[in-house]
């Protein structure tokens, strides 16, 4: 178990780095911010289908996948509101508000992960032995990638 909570903190920390667009001006309307949250959008419905693939969810399993997927869902949508508060202040913010935003932005990521971790793992224990060799291979290898794909947030 302590694995697989490791590789949902790294799966976030991946989601977190396509979280982390460019970082907007202050003179961005709310229409670039919307189709960067359709963007992010698109992108987490990828990898929920990604990893329901990956994880050979059977029918028996569906049930438990949906309370895994809609908690990602949510999660990711809960980020994207932390990250666009951030963005609406860049310009006129302050170091201390600077920081408190990517304090919010890093507990935002904490909280997805325990949240995940909880639906998670029903969902790991009902898998056969296989899926779970799967899925452990599927998120150490996401914890890899994911150390050479982190960028510092502006």
């Amino acid at each position: 178990m302590k694995k697989i909570i490791a590789a949902l903190v790294s799966t976030f920390l991946i989601g977190g780095v396509n979280a982390q667009t460019p970082v907007v001006s202050p003179a961005a309307s709310a229409p670039a911010i919307e189709k960067s949250d359709a963007k992010r959008d698109a992108n987490n419905e990828m990898h929920i289908k990604d990893l329901h693939a990956k994880l050979k969810i059977t029918a028996d399993e569906e049930a438990l996948w949906s309370t895994v997927a809609k908690t990602m869902r949510e999660s990711a949508q809960e980020l994207d509101q932390v990250i666009d508060k951030r963005k609406a202040t860049i310009g006129n913010a302050t170091a201390i508000d600077d920081l408190n935003a990517y304090g919010d932005i890093a507990q935002a990521h904490a909280d997805s992960v325990k949240k995940l971790s909880m639906t998670f793992g029903p969902l790991y224990a009902a898998m056969s032995d296989s899926q779970k060799k799967i899925a452990d291979e599927v998120f150490t290898q996401r914890g890899h990638d994911a150390k050479s794909a982190r960028k510092v947030p502006q």
